[in-house]
Order: C-alpha cells, then sequence, then structure tokens
C-alpha cells in the first residue's frame, strides 16, 4: 500500500512538473532545470595586442604647450629663485559672505551706464523672474560660469599659494583659476586662445596684491543676470587679508569700452572657512533636469505637472 502510494505521489509531481515547464515556456521563460542541463556559451575574452612605434623627440617636443623664454610656475627653478617675501598667504579655503543677503553673489546694483546688449539684458532678464522663468541659464547647461562669476558662486575654493602662482580650485565644477606672480607679462593678444577665466598676472603693491585678468571668452559668458562680456574686457582686483587673516576682501574693477562706460567696480568679503574641503564635482547635463532653477529642471518639472510655485500642482 505504501509503494503504491509513493507512485501516485511521482505521477502527480511528474505532471505538475511538466504543467510549470509548459506554462513557462508559453509566457517565454525558461524555467530552472538540473545543473547538469547545457548553460549559455560563455564569453571568452579576446586577446589584445598592439603594436607600439617609438615617437621622434622633435615630435615629443611638439606635444607639450610650451613658452620659450620663460619657466613655467611650477619648474624648481622657478620656484626657488630669490624673490621678496609675500606679504601674506591666501593659501585656505574661503567662502562667500553673504551675510547681508544671498544676492550679494551678484556684482550689481550699482550698475555702469551700459550699452545696448547690457541695457536688453537688465529688461529681459527682470521680465523673465516675474514670469518665472529662467534666462540665459548658460551655467544650467554646464557653460563654465568664468570670471567674475565663478569668484561668488555659493562654494567654497581652495587656494593654494606658492611664490610663483597662485592655484584656485572651486568647488563648483572643479574649475580652475591660476594666478601668475612670477613676474611674466601677459600673453601676446593675437596669439592668446580665450578662456572663461582669462589669463590672470598678480603684482604686490604694499600690503595689497593687485590681479589683471583679461582674455575672456566670450561665448556664453555673463555677469549677473545675462549681462555679455567680450575678449576686451578687463577685470582688475585689489586683494586684502583682513581680521588676523580670516577675511579676504576683494575689489572688483571691471572695463569693457564697448559694452559700457567707465569702472564697474564692486567690492566682496570672503570668510577662511577650516572645516571644509573641496570635493570633485562635474556638470552632467541630465542630472540638470532635476534642479528647479536650470532651463531643463523647469521642463522637467512642467511635465510632471508642478508649477512654477513650490509643492504646487497644476491641477491644484
Amino acid at each position: 500500500m505504501m509503494m503504491q502510494n509513493k507512485r501516485i505521489m511521482k505521477a502527480h509531481w511528474r505532471k505538475a512538473l511538466a504543467a510549470t515547464c509548459a506554462a513557462g515556456l508559453a509566457l517565454g521563460h525558461t524555467p530552472a532545470m538540473a545543473q547538469d542541463s547545457p548553460s549559455e556559451e560563455e564569453l571568452v575574452q579576446p586577446e589584445v595586442v598592439r603594436e607600439y612605434e617609438p615617437l621622434s623627440e622633435e615630435r615629443l617636443f611638439n606635444m607639450v604647450p610650451s613658452h620659450p623664454g620663460y619657466l613655467g610656475a611650477l619648474a624648481p627653478a622657478n620656484l626657488n629663485a630669490e624673490r621678496p617675501p609675500a606679504p601674506f598667504n591666501v593659501t585656505g579655503t574661503w567662502f562667500i559672505d553673504l551675510s547681508e543677503g544671498f544676492l550679494h553673489y551678484l556684482f550689481g546694483p550699482p550698475y555702469p551706464q551700459f550699452g545696448p546688449e547690457g541695457i536688453e539684458a537688465l529688461i529681459d532678464s527682470a521680465k523673465a523672474r516675474e514670469n518665472g522663468e529662467t534666462y540665459r541659464d548658460v551655467i544650467g547647461q554646464c557653460y563654465p560660469p568664468g570670471m567674475p562669476m565663478i569668484m561668488t558662486r555659493v562654494w567654497p575654493h581652495a587656494f593654494i599659494q606658492l611664490p610663483t602662482a597662485i592655484y584656485m580650485i572651486s568647488g563648483f565644477n572643479n574649475s580652475v583659476r591660476i594666478i601668475y606672480l612670477d613676474g611674466r607679462e601677459h600673453s601676446d593678444s593675437n596669439l592668446i586662445v580665450p578662456s572663461y577665466n582669462g589669463e590672470s598676472i598678480g603684482h604686490w603693491e604694499g600690503d595689497t596684491l593687485v590681479v589683471t585678468t583679461k582674455y575672456f571668452e566670450a561665448d556664453n559668458h555673463y555677469i549677473d543676470f545675462g549681462i555679455p562680456m567680450s575678449f576686451d574686457t578687463q577685470i582688475v582686483e585689489r586683494i586684502r587679508l583682513l581680521e588676523d587673516g580670516k577675511v579676504m576682501e576683494i575689489e572688483y574693477i571691471m572695463t569693457d569700452p564697448e559694452l559700457w562706460e567707465g569702472e564697474w567696480r564692486s567690492t566682496k568679503r570672503f570668510n577662511r572657512q577650516d572645516y571644509t574641503d573641496i570635493n570633485e564635482s562635474n556638470c552632467i547635463l541630465a542630472y540638470n533636469a532635476n534642479l528647479p532653477g536650470t532651463d531643463l529642471g523647469r521642463e522637467e518639472a512642467e511635465e510632471r505637472g508642478v508649477s512654477n510655485v513650490e509643492g504646487v500642482k497644476d491641477d491644484d
């Protein structure tokens, strides 16, 4: 009797297994079979063979963008050259002082008398804000902020001062700025490649570091809310350390005869921050869809039915 019951149970088990397999095949699934069933073909890593052809000394030399006539800022002979000691050292991490209000990261008002491009930017950016829209959101599209806006982005900046240069690394996209202190002159304007942070050359006037920056890339490069810059924009910074080195004050004097009249002046203060560091930071355009202050973020929010007012649905 017991043997008969076992045979009946095995028969029922085989039928159930068959039904399960049939159902799985009908749905496009392959049921797990016994361990000795054939497995998928294993991937075989191919052997990689490369042929290397030595490069000539001339080609190797031409690959390095050198400037014959003066040493690089990190050349040991330049670092160890005799020069008067610097009046102060800005090495450290700094953060823009916004104690008087968040909008102090902007460089105006007061503004100079702008030409047509600047006046249009003031008018159009005000209209965009009234409508809850962004205006010239180039930073949100991963364009560099560039000078001077990189200095007042609400991120810490690391300054590393050497006898020959000050290296600044921003917490915003790890933007790099170099202020040369080794006595070099500005590059030939006909040869230099424009950049968003420009070329910065500094010298000491008593206890003040005076830095002149020029040769800017003008494409999608703005001050404040969309005020354009040009290759001929020039920025002079007068930098002082105050309050026993805890505060860095920078007076900005900006000129551009084609875009505004006279000097555009603004003074900013930065506080030393000893309990923070600069981490890796990259601008990835797709990620900006999650930032409501960008064009992409605004479009994404509208697609989700979120209005320009945070937390309010269009159908509320």
